[in-house]
């Protein structure tokens, strides 16, 4: 899927206003499962490396898990490299925590989605974390 704002697959960064980062919400939750279960997918293969160490295998089963991992990880980082792509900065995967880059009366700030909740309903300053999110007003006309 070809969105406006990307071209040629180098992103171009925009503000969001509520409504454009819940318009493409759908398309970032997709890509965002898709990088948890590419992590997951490396998790599991690190901790067969690691059973193949413990136990004393081959080289030639050390290298090829090895070359697995290896090509798991590049998976992971161009899915990461693809959502953020859109616009958007992934915060963490394990905490499922997505930002939008928003203005707000003139001042730069984070519209912010966990993964689990149906919409964009969060924001927090530039510089405050999760901790800081504080609810999006029904009409909060000061975001752009």
């Amino acid at each position: 899927m070809m969105l406006d704002w990307i071209d040629g697959g180098v992103s171009m960064f925009q503000y969001f206003t509520p409504q454009q980062a819940n318009r493409i919400l759908g398309e970032v939750r997709r890509r965002f499962n898709n990088i948890v279960a590419i992590r997951d997918e490396v998790l599991e293969l690190q901790e067969e490396l690691q059973s193949i160490v413990d136990h004393d295998a081959s080289l030639q089963v050390y290298i090829e898990k090895k070359q697995e991992l290896n090509s798991a990880l590049t998976r992971l980082y161009a899915a990461i490299e693809e959502l953020e792509a859109m616009g958007v900065v992934l915060k963490s995967i394990d905490e499922g925590l997505i930002d939008f880059p928003a203005k707000r009366f003139g001042e730069d700030v984070w519209l912010c989605w966990k993964s689990g909740e149906d919409e964009v309903k969060f924001w927090h300053g530039k510089d405050e974390g999760f901790m800081g999110r504080k609810p999006l007003p029904v009409s909060d006309e000061s975001l752009v």
